[in-house]
């Protein structure tokens, strides 16, 4: 992580020391296993393992969603509550450490359920998972507006965090499909995938809460106060500059957990090798591990906003390469997925580097809450993460899909493999452009920029 560090601040910044730093950004390792083993396998799960029809799968991954869009600004409320009585976050941050329960619980389905009956157990833990995540996610990502830092030390905070949660969806993304039996995947080697994977998202998270409160003593804290509750976020939703970033931030969320949904259908049923699957995953997040410090130089020279919009084209053009399928050769598609992992190094430290921005642009005007921002900017990642699988399901569903259970291999339709195809590269170039649009919108950057 040393080429985080190789720009000093400027004079009139705090510089975060290193150690806090890296304790702060361990909490991402085990919020990384969330993001992507769902993401990566839960659809597929439902699907080719326990026989659900693609249409109920995407409504399983999507209903528990709808109540992140409410219950996340919630946790937001609670944790500026916890932040103006206590001085700290920490107790949400501690009740969301058992989330590892609900992922292992997530893919324990017991052995006999397939079907509707499945998709009712996934569900429940989905939303229990949900919840908790929220609880440890929000406070975790108020930290930086917490402190007062500038706008370069808040890019590189974040690119220290994204490093590290790079770091958790590629060990994650690479071992979780090798757990549940790779090619022969089962019941049983899910439910192994969760129980270990579990134990080390503990363990991270709780070095996680560590680090964010070493990291509060190596700062000044902000000492602004604010409103909290439904003030609050009516305040948050009319802020114009929160609320592009927020939409921009929504179609990007909603496109790479499409890409990754789509990934092990890709493998098996375009590229006809399931164990590809498992490539197309480091191609995609392997390069975020070498090119964040670089992504942290251009924002440094360009700003984060020209940066965020040159990752977002490129994403976009490396999904048209991906919808060409088979005749492109697959050492082309290793490629185009390696681009699409270079533009979401971008897409993961730019707009999360820019939050704060807008928060403490929102502070100086005499509003904070800086848990209701987050809150509602976890409940947009939430349904983005929701909606991408949703997406594909969908695409799925139009193209005749055949479900099955594990150790079936039911006659796809074309319609069925060209919806594969087109859904995972012709509707993230879409969806990515429907980004790029709504993030010019976006106009704080140069002010924020020119304040620090």
């Amino acid at each position: 992580m040393t080429g985080l560090d190789r720009r000093p601040a400027a004079a009139t910044e705090t510089t975060l020391p290193r150690g806090p730093l890296a304790g702060f950004a361990a909490g991402s390792l085990g919020m990384g296993v969330w993001v992507t083993v769902p993401g990566l396998l839960l659809l597929y799960f439902l699907t080719d393992v326990l026989a659900v029809a693609p249409w109920l799968a995407g409504l399983t991954l999507l209903l528990p969603k709808i109540a992140d869009v409410l219950l996340h600004p919630w946790v937001g409320h609670r944790a500026d509550v916890e932040q103006t009585r206590r001085g700290d976050r920490r107790r949400l941050l501690l009740l969301g450490c058992a989330l590892p329960v609900a992922f292992a619980a997530l893919f324990a389905v017991p052995g006999g359920l397939t079907g509707t009956p499945a998709a009712a157990w996934v569900a429940v833990f989905f939303i229990a998972g949900n919840l908790l995540f929220a609880a440890y996610q929000v406070p975790y990502l108020a930290t930086p507006a917490d402190l007062r830092i500038g706008y370069d030390e808040r890019t590189r905070l974040m690119a220290f965090r994204m490093v590290v949660l790079t770091l958790g969806i590629l060990v994650s993304g690479l071992l979780a499909p090798l757990l549940t039996g790779g090619d022969a995947a089962t019941r049983g080697g899910y439910q192994r995938m969760g129980v270990v994977l579990a134990v080390g998202m503990l363990v991270a998270m709780l070095v996680g809460v560590a680090g964010i409160a070493r990291l509060r003593g190596s700062a000044p804290a902000s000492t602004a106060s604010g409103h909290g509750g439904w003030r609050a976020l009516r305040t948050a939703l009319r802020d114009r500059q929160f609320r592009w970033l927020v939409a921009a931030y929504l179609a990007m969320s909603t496109t790479t957990h499409l890409v990754l949904a789509a990934v092990p259908y890709y493998a098996e049923y375009e590229l006809r090798a399931p164990g590809l699957t498992t490539v197309l995953v480091a191609a995609f997040v392997a390069p975020a591990l070498l090119v964040t410090p670089a992504w942290l130089v251009v924002a440094r020279r360009v700003g984060k906003q020209r940066a965020l919009l040159g990752a977002q084209g490129a994403f976009a053009i490396g999904s048209l390469v991906l919808a060409v399928g088979r005749p492109a050769g697959l050492p082309v598609l290793i490629a185009a997925v390696a681009v699409l992992g270079i533009a979401f190094a971008g897409m993961q430290l730019l707009p999360f580097s820019m939050l704060p921005d807008v928060i403490r642009a929102a502070s100086n005007a005499g509003s904070t809450g800086a848990g209701t921002y987050t809150g509602v900017w976890t409940a947009t990642e939430a349904t983005g993460a929701a909606l991408g699988p949703y997406a594909y399901a969908l695409c799925l569903t139009v193209g005749g899909f055949v479900a099955s259970t594990a150790g079936e291999s039911p006659v796809q339709p074309d319609a069925a493999l060209a919806a594969v195809r087109y859904g995972f590269g012709l509707l993230p170039a879409v969806a990515m452009l429907a980004a790029l649009l709504l993030q010019r919108r976006y106009t704080l950057d140069a002010t924020a920029r020119a304040a620090s």
